[in-house]
């Protein structure tokens, strides 16, 4: 038994072929929602198919969670999983169908290029379902997916798909503004780039050579920027503890503000004994090389393996402090052949991100290099005490030998008690830190530069007494290898007063001491001077030698300073007596000393004022702006979250509050007298961070006393908003207010803390009011004003509802304000905007009381002007912000009620105001449809925008029946209104049977089709109107028709009854209906010339091929009742072929090279409305689009036949014509004369000049009566001369019969003769025809087809040649007309054709065929002569004759012998340049009778048996014999002409054929001499000959007698004896 279950869905494991009863065919991938269940069988639909339901079994789907929305007709049933996969597979569903279309179109670096994109999603997605990923991985994944889904959309031009965190939105869940906000982000901004949040750490491998050194440097003065990085390799180069993972591996803490220009700098040090080989047990280090790299090349390198960097050696010792330098400069050329191998990696976050990201690496303990000097930011509690020493150089004697020392530095740190402090020198990360620290050896070298650098990690409290040892060894090379003391220097590292070793570069004292000193009792030697400069003057002994040493310090500390004035205020307790010194010198103390010591210098700041407020209060106070307005420099910004987790953790001042604030009023109400506004400017500046340490003072002191002196600090906080609102109200230049306005939206919060919100919202509203109303346009303060107007709107305290209640009207006051002056209008739609974000409706579709009042109010203020503003931009050239304020617009209408609009509307004090407004709504509306508004792939964003628009219309529309009919129509908004729901239903992105059945069904679920609700609203609108209608007719014939163009039936149902009305008034107004007739043909035709013809007009005009109100027969029905029927359906028949035919040519124009099918579509087109329609301008249009068309083509005949039409239509008059086309505004005689050198011209290049030349002749009677005699020297002569000179081809025609239903309308059952292009035989006429029509069948016969052919769902062509019939015979039979000129009127002007077909009738004569060979002969008559307007006409009428065979015979043996006597003619006046196709011709006929030719007809007519049985074929028999003896004669004399002329390799041919000629005439009975006739009597022959042509060619007849012949000596002839009867 079928069980219902509750909606699911589901996805196919594998296929199921559905082959049992009832069974549902499924594919592997297949989403089902399943509705039933029965014993392991699930029955229900595929999503993407729903209405085909059924069976399947349950194993082959996996079970997937869902929630069932809007149940019922529009159910959607929407899975339980993340919204990221869900979009994952919807795309990829939809993209799997494209990406198969691109391969069809050819699109392959596209194809490849999504394949590989849909295959990384799908990789991306199994992470995603496995669901092992961290929170933060998960995040990259999701915004990896994001981008490449949306590059996927972008180019296969799908939609903008709007997102937030990932997930994409529901815009019913969002304002408007939002979603704007959303997909602006998206387009302006594309996929963004993940970043750090904190800081950038390079994490390097280093697989280097012997002993190796890291360092980073900086670029252009090549700074250190970190510590260094030190690892130890052994003689192989491999790592020397190679179970010590963590030393072969560094972490670089990297700033955010990364230098462009930083490179690494790998210094390598070998450990050996010298230059000399020896066997010294002693090692010490040396200089080995260098390597160094930018940053840059090795994270954009495109291999991820290792990096092998090059080691360069220094050219000597001396510059091997510099040679990184050198090798960046490549002032180093000594390259060592050895290499460095290493890897780099980036990683983005803060050291704990780190931390849990990367746990492996950490937990092998990787080192961590720092960067030299502090981070970014010092957070309170952030302990760090390193000092760095930089080994710089030193200046020795030789000390009595005679080359220079081998100079070591042995280093030590030391405490107060001189002892060695325990590992406290290191040379770097990556090692653990050591008792002391050797140098490089330099060979001999006494002035020695080092470079080296040290890092003495030393505690805070072991500062104080300590200090550095430098002992100088000479490194003997010597078999022994000692290493001999001979000096020392000293640096101690706090000064007596509690500074410490100040920064920079010192000259240290070197103190000599023998070789066995003893350097263990420090005090001996720390009473002496270490410093070269610090010694007095009159110790001249250590000021004048030579030797010295110089190091550079830096020291990193968080609680040691080296400035004075800063120990001083620190320690203010032990000398209180210079506390005001110190307070007065804190603005001297550079800042970056300030923020180092930001938490002890507050603490020392609020110290002094809980202890002394009377007598340092002011003091403090300007300390502590001081120190704030510090942190607002954009050097020391980033210390601003040091300062807000000192004032919420560690502050402590819980008394400070009253003195803040008394400080702070005192400042306040000196700001309007005080004439000096500096100091004043900032406090006001600080005024932010003075009311957070108010705030939490007064916490503190509140949380310590139980809230004691609550409302003392009440009034407090009132006065100082008093004092603050009066000296805002003061209309004075100063800044000052300005100054308080940039700060004052960051107090809210603090405020929010201690009181209520409407309190608050209370402070804000007073002071914000209290600013001047009227100011200059020009003032400062006004934008100012606006974006603390922008930042309160923006704030915490503004979402709350309670205090949005309060604010709002100031808002609102200020916002009208500026919009009404078209000022600062991109900060009035950013406060807007933010304003309409937090309105939003309850899932019922009703507002809550307080949100109802807030859009009353927006609503009341700013609707009228938001319009407007719109209005205002949308008409600027670059109207930027119209996007802000539409969402704006649209939101608040969504947000308006039935309510909101009765009060709208009852607030207009007159009609006028109600018309001035709903003109202004409707045209505002119009400028949201076009399609320029928003980009192309936001259709999200314009399916929301239509949705508010017809909403409102439906709520305006009452307004509009209500208030303008009867006595109080006003056709300008009635107009306005119907325009504007038409353009809406005609918008593209409402067309939804262009999109994909998935996106057209989401839209429909969402919105219902939208075109149907407003055809609804047009239709009522219109029933409406009454009488009024006659107003629209006929201006709204063409807009409504369009709209029944729309492919969608219930909007046609809807909208062509208010044709049947447009007839109806029109018919009882005029008594006909001609207008609507007018319009309707005009606006059809448009459609196609507006450019509306693209492939969705072409699904739709396929969609209505039947007549156009044939779908809707109550329509009929009801014109059937009228009594004006038969000019309706009149009527409604033409409209019907003008779309047949329309549609037609709409298919045609679609193919891109020109045919036959446009050309004739568009002739029929022309002719349709010459004939049927009558209307000539739309004629004259498609004249010139045949034009175009033939010239294009390169039909230069049809074309000035084309442009002849329009020649015709105008008179030699000076009547003005207006621009027309591409026509200036001219005279008729100027068009026409324009016209008639064009058709020439184009006459001329096709070779029919003899229709030019009459022409010319037409133009030459109108120059000569103008006295234009210039002109007039200039015409015909060259065509004439054409046509004597230029050979013509002759064209060949053929008819072509189109059969089947298939055929577009024009050519559907229809013959048509069409002339060949040059050259052009039946063969490639037949091919050019298939390749027109590419699914054409070619029939095999030439007879007619039946009528299953006729009616057959498919197309068939019937093709074979015709031949002319000349109408010009009198050109043709003319005496000495040159045959040029003859075959121009052969083959021109023609109406009628001829076609024969041979066929047997009765038995069959084996032995001559030529007694039963009847010919049937078709003689079609075209419509126009070709040629004409068109290569090929329709066949007009259709006779058909039979022929007998003594009748064919007849007709034979007259064209052969008038081809004869043509190539005779052509060879004896030389117009041929071979004889051969004479010699082919007597060759033909000659062979041809000796073969039997002449003689079958004579056995075939001439016997007493066919005389006997055919008496009335008499005078026809006699004809054939005439026929036969002058084709003998014409043979003898063409012989005769054929010998003068034939090459000496033609006679043995010609021989021949005179032989045979012999035989020819015995066998007709004409004796012939054994000699051709002289030349004398053969010219007599000829002049006979002609003179016979003559005569037959005027149809006399000729009798030929052959009973007397005269015999002479030598030569025989015959005498024809000419009859005239």
């Amino acid at each position: 038994r079928w069980r219902p279950t509750v909606s699911t869905k589901q996805l196919m494991l594998a296929s199921f072929r559905g082959t049992v009863q009832h069974g549902l065919p499924l594919e592997i991938g297949d989403t089902v929602q399943i509705l039933e269940k029965c014993e392991g069988w699930y029955r229900g639909f595929i999503l993407k198919n729903p209405n085909v339901k059924g069976i399947f079994p349950s194993s082959y789907i996996h079970l997937k969670n869902a929630h069932v929305k809007n149940k019922g007709q529009f159910e959607t049933v929407i899975p339980v999983e993340d919204s990221v996969i869900t979009e994952m597979t919807s795309t990829l569903r939809d993209w799997g169908a494209m990406w198969k279309q691109l391969y069809v179109k050819n699109e392959g670096d596209l194809f490849h290029r999504l394949w590989h994109v849909m295959n990384e999603i799908l990789d991306l997605r199994r992470q995603v379902l496995v669901g092992h990923l961290t929170h933060d991985r998960m995040r990259d994944v999701k915004q990896h997916i994001t981008a490449r889904l949306d590059w996927g959309n972008e180019q296969l031009g799908l939609d903008l798909v709007p997102r937030r965190e990932f997930s994409m939105v529901d815009p019913d869940e969002i304002s408007v503004t939002e979603l704007y906000r959303l997909v602006s982000r998206l387009t302006l901004l594309g996929s963004p780039l993940l970043l750090g949040e904190h800081a950038e750490n390079i994490c390097r491998t280093i697989t280097p050579d012997p002993i190796h050194l890291t360092e980073r440097s900086r670029s252009p003065s090549l700074l250190l920027y970190s510590e260094r990085f030190f690892v130890r390799l052994n003689k192989s180069g491999l790592p020397k503890s190679p179970e010590k993972t963590e030393r072969q591996c560094t972490l670089f803490v990297v700033s955010l503000t990364l230098p462009r220009l930083i490179y690494d700098s790998f210094r390598l040090w070998r450990m050996g004994a010298g230059e000399k080989k020896n066997l010294c047990s002693v090692q010490y280090r040396r200089p080995f090389g260098c390597a160094v790299v930018s940053i840059a090349d090795l994270l954009t390198a495109d291999s991820k393996d290792d990096h092998l960097l090059k080691v360069y050696a220094c050219n000597t010792e001396s510059e091997w402090y510099q040679i990184h330098e050198n090798i960046i400069k490549k002032a180093n050329s000594r390259y060592n052949l050895s290499g460095l191998a290493v890897a780099l990696q980036l990683l983005h976050g803060d050291i704990e991100q780190l931390r849990r990201e990367y746990m492996v690496l950490f937990t092998r303990g990787v080192s961590i290099t720092r960067k030299l000097g502090f981070s970014d930011v010092i957070m309170p509690g952030e302990m760090r005490n390193d000092l760095y020493i930089t080994l710089e150089k030193g200046e020795f004697e030789k000390g009595g030998k005679s080359v220079a020392r081998n100079v070591e530095i042995t280093i030590y740190v030391l405490d107060i008690d001189g002892q060695i402090l325990k590992s406290h020198v290191a040379a770097g990360s990556g090692e653990p830190g050591g008792d002391e620290y050797h140098s490089l050896v330099l060979y001999h070298n006494n002035s020695p530069r080092w470079g080296e650098q040290i890092k003495l990690p030393i505690p805070v409290d072991m500062f104080r007494g300590s200090h550095v040892r430098f002992e100088f060894r000479h490194c003997s090379t010597k078999d022994k290898g000692e290493k001999k003391l001979f000096g020392y220097s000293f640096v101690p590292l706090m000064q007596e007063d509690g500074r410490t070793l100040p920064d920079g570069t010192h000259e240290l004292i070197i103190h000599k001491c023998e070789e066995n000193t003893s350097l263990a009792d420090c005090s001996r030697y720390l009473k002496l001077p270490f410093s070269k400069p610090s010694l007095p003057s009159n110790n001249q002994t250590l000021k004048g030698t030579k030797e010295s040493f110089w190091i550079t310090s830096f020291l990193c500390s968080t609680k040691l300073t080296q400035n004075g004035d800063m120990l001083d205020l620190l320690k203010w307790r032990a000398h209180p007596e210079r506390i005001n010194d110190s307070l007065s010198k804190l603005k001297e103390i550079d800042g970056l000393e300030i923020v180092k010591f930001l938490q002890d210098t507050l603490d020392t700041l609020f110290g002094i004022l809980d202890e002394s407020s009377q007598r340092y209060g002011l003091k403090v106070f300007d300390s502590l702006v001081h120190i704030i307005n510090l942190l607002q420099d954009s050097k020391f910004q980033h210390f601003k979250p040091v300062m807000d987790t000192y004032i919420e953790s560690h502050f402590a001042g819980a008394l400070s509050y009253r003195d803040l604030i008394k400080v702070l009023k005192w400042y306040v109400d000196r700001i309007v007298d005080a004439e000096h506004q500096d100091h004043i400017q900032q406090v006001l500046k600080a005024s932010e961070y003075i009311f957070k340490y108010i705030i939490q003072s007064r916490r503190l002191f509140s949380l310590a006393t139980g809230g004691q002196n609550e409302e003392e600090f009440r009034v407090c906080i009132h006065e100082l908003f008093m004092s603050i609102r009066f000296f805002l109200s003061q209309e004075n230049k100063s800044t000052s207010p300005a100054m308080f306005l940039r700060t004052f939206p960051a107090v809210y919060g603090e405020l929010l803390k201690i009181f209520t919100v409407r309190e608050v919202a209370g402070f804000v509203r007073e002071t914000l009011g209290s600013l001047p109303t009227f100011v200059h346009a020009d003032c400062p303060l006004e934008a100012v004003k606006l974006q603390c107007i922008a930042k309160t709107v923006e704030s915490q305290l503004y979402i709350n509802p309670e205090s949005r209640c309060i604010l709002l009207p100031v808002v609102l006051r200020v916002l009208q304000a500026h919009m009404q002056e078209q000022r600062d209008l991109v900060m009035c739609a950013r406060i807007l905007t933010s304003m309409l974000s937090l309105i939003k409706k309850e899932e019922t579709g009703t507002a809550e009381p307080i949100v109802s009042e807030e859009v009353e109010l927006i609503v009341e203020s700013l609707l009228g002007v938001l319009l407007r503003t719109i209005l205002e931009i949308s008409n600027r050239p670059q109207s930027a912000g119209t996007g802000e304020f539409v969402a704006c617009l649209l939101a608040l209408l969504r947000q308006m009620g039935d309510r909101h609009y009765q009060q709208l509307l009852q607030a207009f004090n007159s009609k006028d105001d109600l018309r001035d407004f709903l003109l202004q709504i409707f045209t505002v509306f119009r400028i949201l449809i076009r399609p320029e508004m928003f980009p192309k792939d936001w259709t999200v964003m314009r399916l929301v925008t239509n949705n508010v628009i017809i909403t409102t219309v439906l709520y305006l529309s009452d307004a509009l029946r209500k208030n303008f009919l009867n006595e109080k129509f006003d056709y300008k908004v009635w107009d306005s209104y119907f325009y504007l729901s038409v353009i809406f239903i005609n918008q593209p992105c409402l067309q939804l049977e262009s999109f994909s059945p998935s996106k057209r069904k989401k839209i429909l679920e969402k919105y219902g089709d939208m075109r149907v609700m407003m055809g609804c609203e047009i239709f009522s609108m219109w029933q409406n109107l009454g009488e009024h209608k006659l107003n629209f007719i006929p201006a709204m014939i063409g807009p409504f028709l369009e709209v029944t163009l729309v492919p969608q039936p219930d909007l046609r149902n809807v909208m062509i009854p208010i044709f049947h009305d447009m007839m109806d008034w029109e018919q009882r107004r005029s008594g006909n209906f001609k207008q609507v007739e007018a319009k309707l043909i005009d606006k059809l035709d448009s459609l196609m010339s507006e450019g509306k013809g693209d492939e969705t007009y072409r699904e739709l005009f396929n969609s209505i091929r039947i007549p156009l109100f044939g779908p809707y027969p109550s329509l009929l029905k009801k014109i059937e009742r009228e009594t004006w029927r038969e000019s309706g359906i009149s009527l409604i028949a033409t409209v019907t072929r003008l779309m047949e035919r329309l549609l037609d040519y709409r298919d045609c124009m679609k193919l891109g090279e020109v045919d036959g099918k446009k050309i004739g579509c568009t002739v029929s087109l022309l002719n349709f409305y010459k004939t049927e329609l009558n209307k000539e301008e739309m004629y004259i249009r498609y004249i010139h689009k045949l034009y175009d068309l033939h010239l294009k083509a390169q039909n230069y005949t049809e074309a000035s036949h084309t442009l002849l039409l329009y020649d015709e239509l105008l008179e030699w008059s000076d009547r003005p014509l207006r621009e027309f086309l591409n026509y200036p505004m001219q005279s008729e005689w100027q068009r026409k004369e324009y016209l008639h050198l064009t058709i020439v011209q184009n006459f001329d290049r096709g070779k029919c000049w003899e229709n030019g030349i009459i022409l010319c002749r037409e133009l030459a009677d109108q120059y000569e009566s103008y006295y234009d005699y210039r002109n007039l020297s200039k015409m015909r002569a060259s065509l004439y001369d054409k046509i004597m000179d230029q050979q013509r081809l002759e064209p060949e025609f053929f008819r072509v019969g189109f059969y089947g239903k298939k055929f577009p309308f024009f050519l559907r059952n229809k013959e048509f003769v069409c002339r060949g292009h040059d050259y052009e035989r039946l063969e490639a006429f037949q091919q050019r025809m298939l390749n027109e029509f590419p699914h054409a069948i070619a029939m095999q016969h030439v007879n007619q087809p039946d009528q299953t052919i006729y009616q057959a769902d498919a197309q068939y062509l019937q093709i074979y040649a015709v031949t002319p019939i000349p109408e010009s015979q009198d050109v043709l039979q003319r005496d000495g007309v040159p045959d040029n000129i003859k075959s121009f009127y052969k083959f021109n002007h023609i109406w009628r054709f001829r076609y024969d077909r041979p066929f047997h009738k009765g038995t069959k004569d084996k032995e001559n065929e030529f007694k039963s060979l009847w010919v049937e002969r078709t003689t079609l008559t075209l419509v126009q002569r070709l040629p004409g307007i068109s290569r090929w006409f329709e066949v007009e009428k259709r006779e058909l004759v039979e022929v007998s065979p003594l009748e064919n015979a007849i007709e034979v043996i007259e064209n052969k012998n008038l081809q004869l006597r043509t190539l005779i003619t052509q060879c004896q006046s030389r117009q041929m340049q071979n004889i051969n196709p004479l010699t082919m011709c007597l060759n033909g006929v000659i062979d041809a009778a000796v073969n039997g030719g002449l003689a079958r007809y004579q056995e075939a007519f001439f016997v007493k048996d066919y005389i006997m049985n055919h008496p009335e074929d008499g005078e026809k028999i006699g004809r054939l014999r005439e026929l036969m003896f002058e084709q003998a004669h014409i043979l003898e004399y063409g012989l005769a002409v054929h010998e003068k002329f034939v090459p000496q390799d033609m006679r043995p041919l010609h021989k021949k054929l005179v032989d045979q000629f012999h035989l020819m005439k015995s066998s007709l009975g004409i004796q012939v001499s054994q000699r051709t006739c002289t030349r004398r009597r053969s010219a007599a022959l000829y002049r006979m000959y002609s003179s016979g042509c003559k005569f037959a060619q005027k149809g006399i007849r000729i009798s030929v007698k052959q009973e007397i012949f005269c015999h002479t000596d030598r030569y025989r002839h015959t005498h024809i004896t000419l009859v005239c009867k």
